[in-house]
C-alpha cells in the first residue's frame, strides 16, 4: 500500500483508524496532526482507505498535487514516473526522506 508520494499507506494512523474502526486512534492522530500541521483536524476527519482509493480519503488527498498528477499519468505511484523526482517531490521528500527511499527502491 504505497501511495502515490512513497509514503506506506499500511503505517498512516488514518488508515489503521479506519481499517480498525478505531475512534480512540481518531482522536489520537487528529490531535498529532493538527500540531504538526498547525490546522484543525477533528477525529471525524481521519478516515482513509489509502491513497489510491476511490471511496474514503482523508481530505487533503483530494488537493493532493502530487495525488492528482499520479492519478492523472495512471500510475500506480511516482516511481514509475519519467519526470521522478519533480520539484513536488523534492519538496514533499524534505519532510518525508522515508518516502524518497520507497519510491528508489521500487525504481531499481
Amino acid at each position: 500500500m504505497i501511495a502515490c508520494c512513497g509514503l506506506d499507506c499500511s503505517q498512516c494512523g488514518a488508515y489503521i483508524a479506519t481499517k480498525n474502526n478505531d475512534d480512540n486512534k481518531r482522536v489520537e492522530v487528529a490531535g498529532q496532526w493538527s500540531v504538526m500541521y498547525n490546522a484543525e483536524i477533528k477525529p471525524e476527519d481521519i478516515n482513509c482507505n489509502g491513497c489510491l482509493s476511490k471511496e474514503q480519503k482523508f481530505s487533503y488527498c483530494n488537493v493532493c498535487e502530487i495525488r492528482k498528477c499520479c492519478t492523472e499519468k495512471e500510475l500506480e505511484n511516482c516511481a514509475g514516473c519519467d519526470m521522478y523526482a519533480c520539484d513536488k517531490l523534492e519538496d514533499f521528500f524534505k519532510m518525508a526522506p522515508d518516502a524518497r527511499t520507497t519510491l528508489d527502491n521500487l525504481r531499481t
